[in-house]
């Protein structure tokens, strides 16, 4: 069906009638419409290449400009054989563009047109198109030299949160596009240089066959021959010479262009209108035209009109920006709320020296990328992170800058705006020549070398990773903020979730708030299901369990575990795969029932574990995961419920990737492997009670 549609079968259809024009003879009405339709073809092709913002948005061009060549020689061929087999007939023989061509351009002397012809190929072969071949290959090697480099630059921006997986398949598809563009013009420009070369030869053949063909076969004398076959041949040349300049010029445009939002012409008109080019010229050309043996009467009129153009350009410049109208006199002796209070959760202070980041008329390169990871956030932590807000803070150095949550400082480091970061994430060269000033990266440590920009495809070649100013502080942002989503969580945006679940759900909305359970006391909810690191993009299910566990409890802590025991399923299955056995490690029993059964915290009533048995239980479960290595699957630790938030509250900062589930979590058809078992023959349980932590012969017997 698609093959039968009128757009399908035009390119085919076209492709086949260049075949015919080569083989079957076209009438002369027929090839002066081709003729006519090949210089329109021409000039809309130019045209399209000077209007192109960037030069993929002509990415067509190389098959363009093949089936143009195509055309064109198809035409030579055509109007070869119309030229030799009626020649001797007149100038009308072979068509009227081609007598037009002839008689009209070189005025019927074909020594004149053989003349402007050999000019044009001069021009054409070895100007434009040489020129433009060399510009293409370079183009393609740097393009494609570079190419690693931007599709790393790529993942570490979605490594970071600045791009969604949407964004990042856009990117690499541009990126790929760009290659193979670059790649097809190298090939293409051979094309137009081919096609220079051809139309020289077809125009000797038509030379040199004709003037033996008028004088053998159709009894012409020299001069005649001459006059008749050598002039259609320069015709039929300087027809086909004149849209293969214009190809070969929208060529040039396509591979020199740089990337701009305006069109080639605005580009050049934009970066023309300082005043400050046009007085000098003008000057100069009043110089010249003041020798007396220089025309005055065109260098003088010229050196006017480049004056007019700096005065006029300078009128331009000095204009007086638009009057603002002024907001309404305020009382200075008037305090405002907004100007003692900040209102937004997540602030991004700057020194002075960092402002310029977010200044509107360089891009605000910063605001882009902490929007992008405002955005990648709310994907991942299932709600919209409240917006965040970026000021100049005069308390902090100038090419420092800091991250604030809630007013408290979380992280921060110093920068340099003018240079870029390379970082040895494990893959650069041990000798490798790179110059810079060493420094950390802020986001996870990892050595780094601030170094000047135009040496960031040298880091690139030695195994470096690249990245300018905004992202580390948006990537350090990012970092901070993934380990805090509950911090970000308040009532606004669980109402905003809650309103979402009702329009699709609403008496499941009923049985939950505003009663028996208010926004408060959702929100704490929420907020302590994100902290043991369940994400709330799915809030029907989380909505279903917590409906059910209100049948049975009010209290906090048993709602939690009533919903994370119903919700095991989909806990589980962010460790693994559902055909994956889930790797486990578990407490050994005694040692289990003595953390139950010893201290407890007096406020909440939940056991808690000394810090020397804490230390040790940590770097026991670090160990045997340092042990499985990086490739493998991170271990579950499998516990009492009762012990459950205990023990996830010490390995959240001793061992975070280790995830901690009691054991009515686990799923009953989720297979597993049990790899250790922690601790040994528990002490006797007195220990527990001792009021000297540092005692407990509970580390003794984990450390050994």
């Amino acid at each position: 069906m698609r093959l039968s549609s009128p757009s399908a079968l035009a390119l085919p259809a076209g492709i086949m009638t260049l075949i015919g024009l080569m083989i079957v003879p076209v009438p002369t009405i027929l090839l002066d419409v081709f003729f006519v339709l090949n210089i329109a073809l021409s000039v809309a092709v130019l045209m399209a290449a000077m209007n192109a913002a960037k030069p993929l948005d002509f990415s067509s061009f190389p098959s363009v400009l093949l089936f143009a060549t195509l055309l064109r020689l198809s035409l030579n061929v055509a109007s070869t054989r119309v030229v030799l087999v009626r020649g001797h007939e007149g100038g009308a023989a072979a068509g009227h563009v081609i007598e037009a061509f002839g008689a009209f351009l070189v005025g019927g002397n074909f020594a004149v047109g053989l003349f402007v012809f050999m000019i044009l190929m001069i021009i054409n072969l070895m100007v434009v198109t040489k020129g433009a071949g060399r510009v293409s290959e370079v183009s393609a090697r740097f393009t494609l030299d570079a190419l690693p480099g931007k599709q790393m630059a790529i993942d570490a921006d979605l490594a970071a949160g600045l791009l969604t997986a949407d964004e990042a398949k856009a990117r690499r598809r541009e990126v790929a596009t760009e290659a193979d563009f670059y790649g097809s013009m190298d090939g293409a420009s051979k094309f137009v240089k081919g096609d220079a070369v051809a139309a020289l030869l077809i125009l000797g053949t038509n030379i040199i066959a004709g003037f033996v063909l008028g004088m053998l076969s159709h009894g012409l004398s020299a001069g005649e021959a001459a006059e008749r076959y050598i002039t259609l041949a320069v015709g039929d040349a300087l027809v086909a010479q004149v849209p293969a300049l214009l190809l070969s010029i929208a060529a040039a445009v396509i591979v020199t262009r740089v990337s701009d939002t305006r069109d080639l012409a605005g580009q050049i008109g934009g970066q023309f209108a300082d005043p400050r080019t046009w007085l000098p010229v003008a000057v100069i050309m009043a110089a010249i035209g003041l020798i007396p043996a220089m025309p005055q009467t065109i260098f003088l009129p010229a050196a006017g009109l480049a004056f007019w153009l700096y005065h006029t350009l300078r009128q331009r410049a000095d204009r007086p920006a638009p009057v603002v109208e002024l907001p309404a006199v305020v009382d200075p002796q008037r305090i405002g709320l907004d100007e003692v209070s900040d209102h937004t959760l997540v602030t991004i202070e700057l020194g002075y020296g960092l402002v310029h980041l977010v200044d509107d008329r360089r891009g605000s390169p910063l605001v882009t990328r902490v929007t992008g990871v405002r955005k990648q956030l709310s994907q991942t932590f299932g709600f919209i992170v409240p917006q965040f807000r970026v000021r100049d803070a005069l308390e902090v150095a100038p090419h420092d800058y800091r991250i604030v949550l809630g007013g408290v400082p979380l992280g921060g480091a110093t920068i340099r705006a003018d240079k870029v970061l390379a970082i040895d994430a494990g893959e650069a060269r041990d000798n490798h020549t790179l110059v810079g000033e060493p420094t950390r990266d802020p986001s996870f440590g990892c050595p780094a070398l601030w170094i000047e920009p135009s040496a960031r495809d040298h880091a690139i070649a030695e195994g470096f990773l690249t990245v300018d100013a905004s992202t580390v502080i948006a990537t350090h942002l990012n970092q901070l903020l993934g380990e805090r989503p509950q911090a970000l969580l308040g009532p606004d945006e669980v109402r905003a979730i809650i309103e979402g679940v009702k329009e699709h759900s609403a008496g499941l909305v009923e049985t939950v708030y505003p009663q028996p359970l208010s926004l408060a006391a959702i929100t704490r909810l929420l907020r302590s299901l994100l902290e043991d690191g369940v994400p709330l993009g799915h809030p029907v299910p989380i909505l279903q369990s917590l409906s059910e566990a209100v049948q049975i409890t009010l209290e906090h802590d048993r709602l939690i575990d009533l919903v994370r025991a119903d919700l095991g399923p989909m806990i589980v299955g962010r460790l693994c795969a559902p055909h994956e056995r889930l790797p486990v490690l578990t407490l050994d029993a005694k040692l289990e029932n003595a953390i139950v059964q010893g201290l407890q915290d007096p406020t909440t009533g939940q056991p808690m574990v000394e810090p020397d048995l804490a230390r040790a239980i940590g770097e026991q479960i670090v160990a045997i995961i340092d042990g499985r290595g990086p490739t493998a699957l991170p271990p579950a630790l499998i516990v009492q419920p009762r012990a459950r938030r205990a023990l996830a509250a010490l390995l959240r900062l001793r061992c975070p990737q280790c995830a901690v589930l009691s054991i009515a979590e686990l799923p009953p058809a989720q297979p597993i492997e049990v790899i250790a078992v922690i601790g040994g023959e528990p002490p006797p349980a007195r220990a527990l009670s001792h009021h000297s932590p540092s005692d407990s012969p509970f580390a003794d017997e984990l450390a050994a």
